[in-house]
C-alpha cells in the first residue's frame, strides 16, 4: 500500500527553493508514494512545470493571504489575519534591528496560527518545505514530520526561543548542505540530533536542453566581457554589491565587462536607483523574470554570485552543469558550495572582493579554462539524494 506524503510550500514564483522543489518533484517515486502538494498560493512561473502526478490541493484563502497587502487582506474579509500581521510588525520593530524581515515573518504566523484552518487528512509523512514551517507543525496530523532548511540560519536574526518549539515539532530537519548543517546546529545546539544532510536535486540532462532553447536574448549580440547573475533582487542576494564592484572596476579602466542579471524582488529600484547614480545604465542589465534561465547563463562568460549569505546556491550549481567559470563570495557556507580553485573561485564578501575576483578571471583566461574544464570532469547528477528522503519515510 502507497503511504500519503503531504508537501507544503508558499507558491511557485520564480527563485532557487521554488526550482529545487519542482526538482524534487519531477524527479520523485511516486510508484512507491501518493503525493498531496500544498500551496498557500497557486500562482508562479513554474506552476506549469508542476507534474501531474502530485496532486494539487485547493487553494485556501486563509493562507493566501500571507503575501498581500495588509489592506487587501482586510478588504478580503480577514480581519483577524490582518490584525495579526500589524501585531507581527509591530513586535518585530520593536527591536530595532536593520533586517526584521525574519523576525516579521515568525511572529506573523505565530499569532495567526489560531485563525488558519486544518488539514483534514491524516498523513504518514508531512514535508514543509519553506521556513517558518507553522503549517505543517500546528495544523498537519502526520506521523512523520520533515521541515527544510535553505539558508544559513547563523547568519540572520530570529527569534530563537520561538524557533526552537516549532522545530521541535519535527522529527527531522533536512538541511541542503553540509555547511548549512553546522550553520543551524552552530545556532539551535539542542536540536542537532534530528538534522541531516540532503542536497538539491540536480539534473543536468534538463539544464542543458533548457539551456539551447531560443530566448530573446540581448547578450547574443553583445561582444563584451559579459557576467551573469540569477537571483532575486533582495539584501541577502547582493546586488547592490555588485553595481558597486562593476563600478569599482571600471574605475580601474575595465570598461569592456558588462554584467546581467536575470531576476525580480522588493529591491528592483533601489537597485535601478543604484545603477543610474553610477552611471552603469549601458552595462548593469536588469533582465527581469525568466523562467528558463539557462539560455541567459549559456551566454556569460562568467558566472558571479554576489549573496551575503546562501544555504547552497541553486543556480551557482545549475552554472557549473552548464561549464561556466564560477565566483562567490566567502558566506559562511560557501565551501560546501565551490572548491576554491577547482570547479570556481571563493572571493572575499565585500564589493571590493567582488571587484578583485572579477579582475583576477578576467585577465587570467587560463584559469577560467581550467576552471571550465573540471566543471565539464564533474558529475553533478545526484538523483541518488532522494534515497536519503525514502529512508526517512
Amino acid at each position: 500500500m502507497k503511504k500519503n506524503i503531504l508537501v507544503a510550500s508558499f507558491d511557485l514564483e520564480i527563485g532557487g527553493v521554488e526550482r529545487s522543489l519542482i526538482s524534487m518533484l519531477n524527479n520523485f517515486d511516486f510508484k512507491s508514494y501518493t503525493v498531496d502538494l500544498m500551496l498557500y498560493s497557486h500562482t508562479g512561473e513554474f506552476m506549469k512545470l508542476l507534474p501531474n502526478k502530485a496532486n494539487l490541493l485547493a487553494e485556501s484563502k486563509a493562507y493566501k493571504t500571507f503575501r498581500m497587502p495588509v489592506l487587501d487582506v482586510i478588504k478580503s474579509g480577514q480581519l483577524s489575519l490582518a490584525f495579526s500581521r500589524l501585531l507581527a510588525k509591530y513586535l518585530a520593530n520593536k527591536n530595532h534591528s536593520s533586517e526584521n524581515g525574519y523576525k516579521q515573518m515568525q511572529y506573523m504566523w505565530k499569532y495567526s496560527v489560531p485563525f488558519l484552518p486544518k488539514l483534514n487528512k491524516k498523513y504518514d509523512v508531512a514535508i514543509s518545505y519553506l521556513w517558518p514551517h507553522y503549517f505543517v507543525a500546528e495544523k498537519v496530523d502526520a506521523k512523520i514530520k520533515i521541515a527544510w532548511i535553505h539558508t544559513d540560519f547563523s547568519t540572520v536574526e530570529t527569534d530563537i526561543e520561538l524557533d526552537v518549539k516549532l522545530w521541535s515539532k519535527f522529527n527531522y530537519i533536512v538541511a541542503v548542505s553540509d555547511e548549512c548543517k553546522h550553520a543551524f546546529i552552530s545556532k539551535y545546539s539542542e536540536l542537532e540530533d534530528r538534522v541531516i544532510v540532503m542536497e538539491n536535486i540536480t539534473t543536468p540532462e534538463l539544464i542543458n536542453t533548457l539551456a539551447n532553447e531560443e530566448a530573446d536574448n540581448p547578450m547574443v549580440e553583445d561582444a563584451r566581457f559579459k557576467i551573469i547573475t540569477v537571483a532575486r533582487l533582495s539584501y541577502a542576494k547582493g546586488i547592490d554589491s555588485a553595481v558597486k564592484a562593476l563600478k569599482m572596476l571600471n574605475d580601474r579602466g575595465y570598461k569592456n565587462i558588462c554584467w546581467y542579471v536575470v531576476g525580480y524582488g522588493g529591491d528592483e529600484q533601489q537597485i535601478k536607483d543604484l545603477i543610474e547614480e553610477n552611471n552603469l545604465t549601458d552595462q548593469f542589465i536588469l533582465l527581469g523574470k525568466k523562467i528558463n534561465p539557462y539560455p541567459f547563463i549559456k551566454e556569460a562568460d562568467l558566472y558571479v554570485q554576489p549573496s551575503r549569505y546562501e544555504g547552497k546556491a541553486v543556480t551557482v550549481v545549475e552554472a557549473q552543469v552548464l561549464s561556466k567559470p564560477v565566483i562567490i563570495t566567502n558566506y559562511p557556507t560557501a565551501k560546501s558550495q565551490v572548491k576554491d580553485g577547482f570547479d570556481g573561485s571563493i572571493c572575499e564578501l565585500s564589493v571590493q572582493g567582488i571587484a578583485d575576483g572579477i579582475e583576477k578571471l578576467y585577465l587570467d583566461s587560463r584559469m577560467r579554462e581550467q576552471l571550465v574544464t573540471n566543471c565539464k570532469d564533474t558529475v553533478f547528477s545526484n538523483l541518488n539524494e532522494l534515497n536519503k528522503l525514502y529512508s526517512l519515510i
